[in-house]
């Protein structure tokens, strides 16, 4: 469902859903382990050395994301490779950066 310009009546759930989406999003490890995988599919043993963080904080991002619906993982033997599920999420972290850098520039303004 997209909201349009005056749409009053939505679901609480859609905004539920909304929110545990952007939830998902709401942590710096989460927003370089989408950058990382820009370029595709990678392994955890890949992921973890890039991150420079424990495996077990990762793994718990990992998780985090995918129960989103914003990454999805395949095993092959003992390793899991996770892949970004729709690319449309890096419109969102695009925007959302175009937005912190234009408020940054109006507070930079008002303090000069």
């Amino acid at each position: 469902m997209i909201i349009e310009k005056g749409e009053a009546r939505v679901k609480s759930e859609v905004f539920e859903v909304q929110a545990e989406y952007f939830k998902a999003l709401s942590h710096p490890v989460r927003i370089k382990i989408l950058y990382y995988l820009k370029k595709g599919e990678r392994c955890v043993c890949e992921i973890v050395p890039y991150l420079k963080e424990e495996q077990s904080n990762v793994s718990r991002h990992l998780a985090a994301l995918k129960r989103a619906g914003i990454l999805s993982s395949r095993k092959e033997g003992v390793s899991v490779y996770y892949r970004v599920e729709d690319e449309n999420v890096y419109k969102i972290v695009n925007l959302a950066l175009y937005s912190v850098k234009k408020v940054a520039r109006e507070k930079v303004a008002l303090l000069s």
